[in-house]
């Protein structure tokens, strides 16, 4: 029997790597000695590139940029061969980047976001795969673009720097400007949301409140994304409100889609491209993939659906190994998995389940082994 390991991290108690290794004790603890792989899997949000460069035996590149305030910070991204980079922007400007009483996205910007962009090219890499989940801004992309060579200037034309309170002062896009390297690079842009940039399901009355914004500044930043938003379609003939995920990363979206001309993506789907996932399934008897926690929200874009999914396309079963589960947990059937398990065997705390998670993951896996054993016995 042959098994491929492939799940996501649980967050803030287990990485993708230790899941693998637990799940190969326990495995030979009921099988005996049997053939398996492992794989680091993320879904294009935080871990994104650790899990890819974990995967692919890439590389990580270190550099220098200006973080969500810019303030001096090192960001790294992931080389995976002398074409092909892989990015996560909240590297640059990710919200765990600011202490709590600091998060206001209308001073926060993604101008470090393009400096890790820039440093790719100036690396020579032209097929660029960037994640922009867990970001502290709202400035619709107009930092990123900045760094890039973007010029976003007011009435007066003096140029902006390319936070969130200058979405209201834009009023012109000068593009002449722009990296042309650009133009022969492939951006492909891992995003799962598809909100539109401005509006009640926009980026500003989304997003931005976990940012730091309150109801007053949300009413702000919305009235300057539309004003950015009416310069875009002024001088482009784009809206972006008609392109799906625009609104993502506060704006992002908008800016890697319209001035870098990237290609949306599912996160998921990107990630196991860049790993060979399919290559990978090939001679597998069985997949066990898992995450911290499975509800409903797992069918959307996840790493279990994704997985699930493309398991199945193969022919080859998957069992789930979960934290916990919530409301619609079992939907994630529907997309390839054969059976769900959690790790918990008991009421508890959360904390106590992170806090012994090793232990309660390792049990998990062997109880779940035994009952395919088991079923192998029968048959």
């Amino acid at each position: 029997m042959k098994l491929l390991f492939a799940s996501d991290s649980f967050k803030g108690s287990l990485s993708s790597e230790q899941t693998v290794e637990l799940l190969a004790r326990a495995a030979k603890e009921v099988f005996g000695e049997i053939e398996y792989s492992g794989v680091p899997v993320a879904d294009g949000g935080e871990g994104t590139v650790d899990a890819v460069i974990s995967a692919e035996c890439g590389e990580k590149l270190k550099t220098e940029v200006y973080g969500p305030l810019m303030d001096k910070t090192t960001a790294y991204y992931g080389m995976l061969d002398t074409n092909r980079a892989v990015i996560e922007m909240a590297a640059a400007s990710g919200l765990p980047l600011l202490p709590r009483k600091m998060r206001n996205p209308l001073y926060t910007s993604t101008y470090g976001t393009g400096q890790m962009i820039k440093d790719a090219l100036d690396k020579g890499f032209r097929d660029l795969s960037i994640a922009i989940g867990g970001s502290a801004t709202n400035d619709g992309g107009m930092g990123c673009a900045r760094a890039l060579g973007v010029r976003f200037l007011d009435r007066d034309g003096n140029e902006l720097m390319g936070r969130g309170c200058d979405l209201e002062e834009v009023a012109s896009i000068d593009v002449t400007g722009l990296d042309p390297r650009l133009k022969e690079t492939k951006i492909t842009v891992m995003c799962d949301v598809t909100n539109p940039l401005c509006g009640p399901d926009g980026a500003t009355y989304t997003f931005s409140a976990q940012k730091g914004a309150t109801p007053e500044i949300q009413d702000r930043l919305e009235k300057g994304m539309l004003n950015y938003k009416n310069v875009i379609i002024r001088q482009f003939g784009i809206d972006p409100d008609t392109i799906k995920g625009s609104g993502a990363a506060g704006g992002l979206g908008t800016a890697l889609l319209v001035f870098l001309h990237g290609e949306m993506r599912s996160g998921i789907e990107t990630v196991l491209d860049l790993i060979n996932f399919d290559k990978r399934l090939e001679g597998v008897d069985m997949v066990v993939t898992g995450e911290g926690r499975t509800d409903w929200q797992s069918c959307f874009g996840k790493v279990m659906q994704g997985v699930g999914e493309r398991a199945k396309a193969k022919g080859v079963p998957v069992l789930g190994l979960s934290g916990g589960m919530g409301k619609g947990a079992m939907d994630i059937c529907n997309h390839g998995v054969s059976s769900l398990m959690t790790t918990v065997n008991g009421p508890m705390p959360v904390e106590e389940a992170i806090e012994r998670a090793e232990e309660l993951y390792y049990e998990g896996a062997v109880r779940m082994f035994r009952f395919v054993k088991t079923g192998m016995d029968m048959r």
